[in-house]
């Protein structure tokens, strides 16, 4: 059994909020050390909080820092800048995805059509995740 993945989520919408932090609780594959509502909210989970978290799946549009903001924070800090990002929208338009690869994200993923789908999309995320990583 490969370990859970130490998280932080990112997402501005309360109800999104709650849907995605109970998919990714379902499927056990995940420690979620800190829900943040934006930018700032993550930042601070993060530099406060122990353990560094494995990745941080943010979405991208959020007022004050936005996905984006946070991914560029994150890889501007030598202490911080090896957590993997991945950035999480509804948008499919590929100049904002070019954007945010090549900004440093680990990857770009489009969100569920659904609330009640963010377990399938946390178990992807789950593998995809170990399908990059080193055997450990």
């Amino acid at each position: 059994m490969k370990p859970k993945i130490n998280v932080v989520l990112v997402e501005n919408d309360e109800d999104e909020q709650l849907f995605m932090k109970e998919g990714f609780l379902s499927t056990d594959l995940f420690n979620i050390l800190a829900v943040a509502g934006n930018g700032e909210e993550a930042l601070a989970a993060i530099y406060n909080g122990q353990p560094l978290p494995d990745l941080v799946i943010s979405d991208l549009n959020m007022p004050g820092k936005n996905g984006l903001d946070l991914l560029l924070e994150l890889k501007s800090d030598a202490g911080l800048s090896h957590i993997p990002v991945i950035i999480i929208s509804t948008s499919f338009t590929s100049t904002i995805i070019n954007k945010c690869m090549s900004s440093g994200a680990h990857a770009y993923h489009t969100k569920p059509d659904s609330f009640i789908e963010y377990d399938k999309f946390a178990q992807q995320i789950y593998l995809d995740w170990h399908k990059d990583k080193p055997s450990e």
